[in-house]
């Protein structure tokens, strides 16, 4: 496990909060949620759940991550990846019409973080032995 610089915990405690709040918006009864941020109101439950469920999870990674100071850098990287990737999808379904500009704009949270994600990871790997 990785200490945590005071800038990241902040960044992780405030993405935790963003996560959690966000998971709430894929309970199949929140289509005014899913509208607000541009994403498809409505899909099966299934799947919803499953979102819903990943990305909240994530948001308690972060969550404990933030409260304990220590990270391990794989939990990072996936974080890392998972922000950058979701932006990028975002970007490519608004891109071909399927999603209001709205919803790159709202996702773009998830550019910055993935970014400052990929900052730590950096500076960490040039700390650390090999």
């Amino acid at each position: 496990m990785m200490p945590l610089p005071t800038w990241m915990r902040r960044a992780l405690f405030t993405t935790a909060g963003m996560n959690i709040a966000v998971a709430g918006a894929f309970v199949p009864g929140a289509e005014p949620l899913r509208a607000v941020a541009g994403l498809p109101e409505t899909s099966d439950p299934l799947y919803l759940l499953t979102v819903g469920m990943f990305v909240g999870l994530f948001g308690l990674g972060y969550l404990s991550a933030a409260l304990t100071g220590h990270a391990e850098r794989l939990f990072i990287a996936l974080a890392a990846v998972g922000k950058l990737t979701f932006f990028a999808l975002l970007c490519w379904f608004w891109s071909v019409g399927h999603l209001p500009p709205r919803a790159p704009l709202l996702g773009a949270a998830d550019l910055v973080f993935g970014t400052l994600f990929l900052v730590w990871l950096i500076g960490a790997s040039s700390r650390s032995p090999a």
